[in-house]
């Protein structure tokens, strides 16, 4: 399942960002970083209880101010609410309830979304300072200090208790497709190549976010999704905002894919944008095809693919289980592979191997070669079992789980991808000690 998307939002100087830094930026919460991907100081993923999620942070909101700034501002507040899955909105309790609290408090009751009251700055709790927060009439409000820590732990309770409520559509028999790129890099020629094919149209509805559609179709006999996206623009190029525009909606399209193709210009090659997109799909475990498009007008000998594989395989070296194909979407060449790859790598993303099988494989494994020695102490793997979900992950119990290096962490993991095809998806090794529960 993907990540929740929980978006906070307010009026400014509620501590919005400090409750954000928080959360990313301490023990409670789970950052991965991976090589060659940005980070958008805007949001991140975090962990709670063991429930991810991706935490957005938003400008303070000013809905009647008329400033050019404060409109750009309230521009990607409503994108976070639009994309949200749940929804934090932040009080002053030395303030008060405002004005602009209750302009904020309506403009979330229309969403639809679930909405949770956290009331910032109450360094010294007193249950009378939250009674007039009540009046924005979305339940109890939640007493918290930001800044020292105080009342998180159960805001985020409430937060991810949400996640069970959230309106999933029984759709497991359909494939959610996101193309994905920079602009101009020909995902709407591909869609519309794909949606070319004989097939029959079910329907076209707006999608979660506001530039992205989905259009529903069958394909031999099987059901697939597309959804279509606004270009992810290179910060620099453009306003802020807009940039904040167009990772959120991509976001928004790749947390809800079941697979993504990741569109590249082969006249350009792979660029640091094109890798930071890429680190979005991976960071949300999503399969994926990466679609070198504009084949037709590269210039070819019988080495040139050679090139291309050897560049992705260098530009993208933390998605090493690439599955590329070169392709015209203003031509069709190769446009009919696209379907199949994308099958293909979700099938492999839900494969499952039995214990024993990996068991075997794993001895095999450090038998060839056995882990290194830290402290004097060496690494031992008790048993291996697959977790249910995806991506594939596998649970390694160990005596310590500190032992493990990252290096040998790496060394089983192409050992699994050598013994089992998952080209196409990422896997994941998780570590636990003898008595941990799963």
């Amino acid at each position: 399942m993907s990540n929740p998307l929980v978006a906070i939002v307010g009026r400014p100087n509620v501590g919005k960002s400090t409750f954000f830094n928080k959360v990313v930026g301490k023990k409670l919460s789970i950052v991965e970083d991976f090589p060659g991907v940005t980070r958008d100081r805007l949001y991140a993923d975090a962990e709670w209880c063991g429930k991810s999620f991706t935490l957005v942070d938003t400008g303070g909101l000013e809905l009647k101010s008329t400033d050019e700034m404060w409109i750009h501002i309230q521009k990607q507040a409503e994108i976070a609410i639009d994309t949200a899955d749940v929804i934090i909105l932040f009080a002053d309790a030395k303030t008060g309830l405002t004005a602009a609290d209750q302009d904020v408090a309506m403009k979330l009751r229309k969403s639809g979304k679930p909405v949770i009251l956290a009331v910032n700055k109450l360094d010294n709790y007193t249950p009378d300072k939250l009674y007039e927060f009540y009046n924005l009439g979305l339940g109890e409000p939640f007493g918290i200090s930001a800044e020292h820590g105080t009342g998180i732990g159960d805001l985020l309770d409430e937060v991810t208790d949400k996640f069970n409520f959230l309106d999933v559509k029984d759709d497991t028999e359909t494939v959610k497709i996101a193309i994905v790129g920079k602009p101009n890099a020909g995902k709407s020629s591909l869609c519309n190549k794909l949606l070319g094919f004989d097939r029959t149209i079910v329907s076209d509805i707006a999608g979660t976010t506001r530039d992205a559609i989905d259009t529903d179709f069958t394909y031999n006999g099987k059901k697939y999704t597309i959804i279509d996206t606004a270009g992810i623009r290179k910060k620099s190029n453009v306003n802020e905002d807009l940039e904040y525009y167009s990772v959120l909606r991509a976001l928004g399209a790749i947390r809800r894919a079941d697979v993504c193709v990741v569109m590249i210009d082969a006249n350009v090659g792979v660029t640091e944008q094109d890798v930071k997109i890429c680190g979005y799909v991976h960071e949300q475990n999503k399969p994926s095809v990466i679609a070198m498009n504009k084949w037709d007008t590269i210039e070819k000998d019988t080495n040139t693919i050679n090139k291309f594989n050897a560049e992705l395989s260098e530009a993208l070296k933390f998605m090493d289980y690439i599955l590329p194909v070169y392709v015209s979407a203003k031509t069709g060449l190769r446009t009919d592979k696209i379907l199949n790859l994308c099958q293909t790598a979700l099938e492999n993303s839900r494969k499952r191997i039995s214990a024993g099988q990996l068991n075997d494989l794993v001895l095999d494994c450090v038998r060839a070669n056995e882990p290194p020695s830290v402290n004097g102490k060496r690494l031992k793997i008790n048993y291996v079992t697959q977790a249910e979900g995806v991506p594939p992950t596998f649970i390694f119990f160990v005596n310590e789980t500190k032992l493990l290096h990252f290096s040998y962490k790496r060394y089983l993991e192409n050992c699994l991808r050598k013994a089992y095809d998952f080209s196409g998806t990422p896997i994941k090794i998780i570590t636990r000690e003898k008595n941990d529960d799963i």
